[in-house]
């Protein structure tokens, strides 16, 4: 069955008596070669499990599968799961569950997968809710190997960016204290049904095994890149004062000029571990 046809598409929906549901950003690919180079790039291990978020009809699922031991994929539409029975129903590695990822609980959805081998994360992330996913996924604790997903080719753009560079915010700094983000590929937006506005792209983020960083205190770490970006145009004296009300500018500034920095220089400027130094300074002081 060939789900990158739209054709077929049509006909399986016709089947289910389906529409596209926008509230779900649902968009499906039409591009075997997309589909098959994502299923590629997610994952060079066949012995992992890939969790996939969001499988749509199974176009995906289906190269997934052929790739890896199994497949653990959670579909928040319940008119999805019959279609998926059909359309995977020759493969006995595929487990779909109807599930909403931000209200699942992974490690227990997952624990049989991590003591089997493994596991990296692969997905289709709609445009509306990416950022909450990502940061799901990676607060959560799993020991993934990777995560690779397509999403807006903009947040792409930003996941992917250098510190210092026109496109790097706070998301960025807060993901490169995880892993290693790096954009694989464009995705024009006529390779999907419906076709959305914009072009997506595909990153893939390699996890650390072993963080190189380590904040004295993490919840406050991430307070100060919050506070960092919160005032963008403004120079990170400024933004830190307005983030850490308890402290004085001059303390803020004394905090800066010990970390090396130049007294105009902004957020967008540090990277993530210059953020820690600045952040266990902040942390002397609140002691």
């Amino acid at each position: 069955m060939n789900l990158c046809d739209i054709k077929t598409v049509k006909q399986v929906m016709g089947m289910f008596h389906l529409t596209f549901r926008k509230e779900f950003g649902q968009n499906f690919l039409t591009d075997r070669s997309v589909v098959e180079d994502i299923a590629d790039a997610c994952c060079q291990d066949a012995n992992s499990t890939i969790l996939e978020i969001g499988p749509g009809m199974g176009t995906l699922t289906y190269e997934l599968a052929l790739r890896h031991k199994s497949v653990v994929a959670l579909e928040i539409d319940r008119g999805l799961i019959p279609v998926l029975d059909y359309t995977l129903g020759e493969f006995d590695n595929v487990t779909v569950h109807n599930e909403d990822v931000m209200q699942a609980d992974l490690e227990a959805l997952l624990a049989p997968a991590f003591e089997d081998g493994p596991v990296s994360v692969c997905a289709n992330l709609p445009y509306y809710i990416t950022s909450p996913i990502l940061m799901k996924l990676l607060e959560c604790g799993l020991p993934f190997d990777y995560i690779t997903v397509m999403i807006q080719k903009e947040v792409a753009d930003r996941l992917c960016s250098p510190a210092g560079g026109k496109d790097y915010g706070a998301i960025t700094a807060v993901l490169s204290y995880y892993g290693e983000a790096e954009k694989l590929f464009v995705v024009p937006a006529d390779k999907f049904i419906p076709a959305p506005k914009v072009d997506s792209a595909v990153i893939r983020i390699r996890l650390y095994k072993e963080r190189p960083y380590h904040p004295k205190d993490e919840a406050l770490m991430f307070r100060t890149i919050k506070a960092a970006f919160a005032q963008r145009r403004k120079t990170l004296s400024n933004a830190l004062s307005a983030g850490f009300s308890e402290l004085t500018k001059d303390q803020i500034n004394a905090v800066i000029a010990d970390c090396g920095f130049e007294p105009t220089v902004r957020g967008e400027r540090l990277d993530i571990a210059e953020f820690i130094q600045l952040s266990d300074k902040i942390g002397e002081l609140l002691a």
